[in-house]
């Protein structure tokens, strides 16, 4: 190959317990709504797949029929990070009033807020 490989960010994959718990969530926290999804002619899972409406990156959320266990989310060291418009201070207070906030630094001027599975989302000021 000649020419360096310029790849672009398409979307992102966590499995979750409760789909349509889920996809609440996000929509409630986050305002993402489902764009699309692909489910399995037998039923043993389903994709969805979750739009900002402005980046085209997606969150997929994936449930599997024959998982109904949490899942093992190691030592949770990764995360999603997600920038929010508007008033970052209320969207913070609207996080804590849906008791989702997990931790706050506030040296750091960032908080993280957590999904239905235990998923970690990093929540930071929108900056243009």
């Amino acid at each position: 190959m000649t020419q360096p490989i310029k790849a672009r960010f398409d979307h992102f994959n966590i499995n979750v317990t409760d789909l349509d718990k889920s996809i609440e969530f996000y929509d409630k926290a986050l305002g993402l709504k489902e764009h699309h999804r692909k489910e399995a002619e037998d039923g043993s899972f389903i994709l969805v797949y979750l739009t900002d409406d402005t980046t085209g990156f997606f969150l997929e959320l994936t449930w599997l029929r024959d998982h109904p266990q949490p899942y093992d989310l190691g030592e949770n060291e990764f995360h999603l990070c997600l920038r929010v418009p508007g008033d970052y201070d209320k969207t913070r207070e609207y996080h804590r009033e849906m008791d989702c906030i997990c931790y706050e630094n506030h040296d750091m001027g960032l908080y993280f807020i957590t999904d239905p599975d235990n998923y970690w989302i990093e929540i930071l000021p929108l900056r243009k």
